[in-house]
Order: structure tokens, then C-alpha cells, then sequence
């Protein structure tokens, strides 16, 4: 069985209207139509998280608490069913309170393989996407960085945006991302010099320590919520003094401190947890620009932009 198909046509069928009964705002109809759908496919990982979605909106509605535990039990069946959750039902789970956040590489990836081929025009046309951007502009406003890096980290490299706007200040330019398709973008590009598919927590442990001189990460950690381990493995493989540049999204409510997970599905970080993950990895906060990192809704997304150094007097690690 396939995420796209249950198996059963009428199943299929009774998904795609409960799909279409949702995106008109009848949450009452869609929670019908998945139902339905579910009694003919009960393994069918997608029905159970639209049914989740769709108690989830009648929960809002109404404040039924009953509305609440149906989709926290859906979402659960979801993720029961999908070990890997590439459909996101954990993530949905989390949202409504239901533990820990996170969001899975099979999750991600299968969200930008199908995203890749529309991504470009979509994150630039529609969201107002400038991340390379604003790093590009954090680097050259920086006093004491170099005009040009020997060795550079492209985490989470997409299709290549990032690359493309730093790729003259650079030695060597390497790039990592968990999507294949995305890659494929990347590689047409034709402006780095390696290019590697995996998670960034593998990708730094597989770099050699003290090798890199800068390491940059466009619009990707919000996808991760800890950012402690990342950090830690940045400051591994940077020489001492050298450089990561970085976006990151504020969380939405005003003065909330930690890790939050936004409507979006998206997780913003306080400074708090920025500099307490800085701290505990040695890197020093270089730069902090608050920066709008895109729009959606068309309203601006708030976030930040930071440069962090590790320290010149860091012994090399390997």
C-alpha cells in the first residue's frame, strides 16, 4: 500500500472528497468522508491524519474537548501506522499538545521531493523567500570576515540558492540535503564542488574536524527544534575563527523564550535557547540582525539573522 492509494478505489474516492470537503471549511463532512474512507481501508495512514485534521478544525470551532481527543487519537493511529512518518501525523500531534516535537527526515524529504520542481518560483515569487540573501548581506557587512572562504558548508543546500549567492566568495563549496530532487536542482547549478544527500547531524559527524571556515544554513532550522546538536557539530568542523551564518524564525508569541512550534509547522527559536546552544557548542555571537525571512499570508515572518565564530584560540579537533 502506497501513501497515495489505499488500495481500495472507493476508499481512494471517499478520501479525496473528505480532501475536498476540508479545503471548503466542512470539517463536519470531511471527518464523514475519512471515516468512511477508514472502514474500508483501516491501514490507510493518510485517511487517519485527515481525520485528525478535520477533529482538530471541529475542535477549534466548537472547544469540544471530545473533538480534541478524537484527533490527538487519530493522529496517533497515523503515526502508528506510518513508522517513518513521512506524512507528518507526529508533528500534527505535537501541535495539539500531545508530545514531543519533531519533524522526521523521511517526513522532510518526502515533502521536498514532491515540493522541488515548483520550489524555486514558489519560496521566491510567492513567500518573498531572501535568506541567501540576507546572509550574503550579514557576511559582507561583517568587518572581520574574509573576502573569500577556502572551504564552505551549504547545510541543507536545497536546490542550490544559497550556493548560487555565495559561490564567488568561496574556495570550496560543499552542500548537503536529505532530498534527492532537490540535489538534482542543485547539481544543475553547477556551482559547488561536492554535493552529498543526508541529514545534517550524519553529514558534520562525517566531516573532518577543524575543516571548513564557514558553515550556512538558509531558512533549515525550522525544521529542527533543538539546535543544540547541530551547533555542537558546526563547531567541530569549523577551524578556530571560522564562521556560521544562519536564519531562524522568532516564535509567535511575543517574548516566549525555548523551542516553539508555530501554526505553520514550523519551530521558532528564542534567543535564549540561540545562545545557550552557542555557549555550550563555543561559538560567539558575531552578529544579530532581526530580519523578516519571508511572507506568508502575505504578512512578513519575523526572524533573525545570525553569525557565529568560534573562538581563535580553539584547538583543532578531529
Amino acid at each position: 500500500m502506497s501513501q497515495h492509494s489505499s488500495g481500495d478505489l472507493l476508499a481512494d474516492r471517499r478520501y479525496v472528497y473528505a480532501e475536498a470537503c476540508l479545503a471548503e471549511g466542512d470539517a463536519l463532512g470531511a471527518a464523514e468522508m475519512a471515516e468512511q474512507a477508514i472502514e474500508r481501508a483501516p491501514r490507510y495512514a493518510p485517511a487517519w491524519l485527515l481525520l485528525g485534521r478535520a477533529r482538530e478544525s471541529l475542535h477549534a470551532a466548537t472547544g469540544a474537548e471530545d473533538q480534541l481527543r478524537a484527533a490527538l487519537d487519530a493522529f496517533e493511529t497515523a503515526r502508528g501506522l506510518d513508522p517513518e512518518d513521512r506524512i507528518g501525523a507526529g508533528l500534527h500531534r505535537a501541535r495539539l499538545g500531545g508530545g514531543a516535537a519533531s519533524l522526521s527526515g523521511a517526513y522532510v524529504r518526502a515533502l521536498f521531493d514532491g515540493y522541488a520542481h515548483r520550489f524555486e518560483r514558489h519560496l521566491v515569487e510567492g513567500l518573498g523567500y531572501c535568506g541567501p540573501a540576507l546572509l550574503r548581506q550579514a557576511l559582507d557587512a561583517l568587518p572581520e570576515a574574509p573576502a573569500r572562504f577556502p572551504v564552505v558548508l551549504d547545510l541543507g543546500c536545497g536546490t542550490g540558492l544559497m550556493g548560487a549567492a555565495i559561490r564567488d566568495r568561496t574556495g570550496h563549496l560543499a552542500g548537503v540535503d536529505l532530498s534527492p530532487a532537490m540535489l538534482r536542482l542543485a547539481r544543475a547549478k553547477g556551482c559547488y564542488d561536492r554535493l552529498a544527500e543526508g541529514d545534517l547531524a550524519s553529514f558534520l559527524a562525517s566531516e573532518p574536524g577543524a575543516s571548513a571556515d564557514l558553515c550556512l544554513a538558509a531558512d533549515v532550522f525550522i525544521y529542527l527544534a533543538d539546535l543544540a546538536p547541530v551547533l555542537a557539530g558546526i563547531a567541530r568542523v569549523l577551524r578556530p575563527g571560522g564562521l556560521a551564518a544562519f536564519t531562524v524564525q522568532s516564535p509567535e508569541e511575543a517574548g516566549a523564550e525555548g523551542v516553539r512550534l508555530g501554526a505553520d509547522g514550523r519551530f521558532g527559536h528564542a534567543d535564549a535557547h540561540l545562545a545557550a546552544a552557542a555557549q555550550a557548542a563555543g561559538l560567539a555571537t558575531a552578529l544579530r540582525i532581526p530580519a523578516a525571512i519571508r511572507r506568508e499570508r502575505r504578512r512578513d515572518v519575523p526572524g533573525r539573522v545570525f553569525v557565529l565564530r568560534k573562538s581563535t584560540s580553539c584547538a583543532d579537533e578531529h
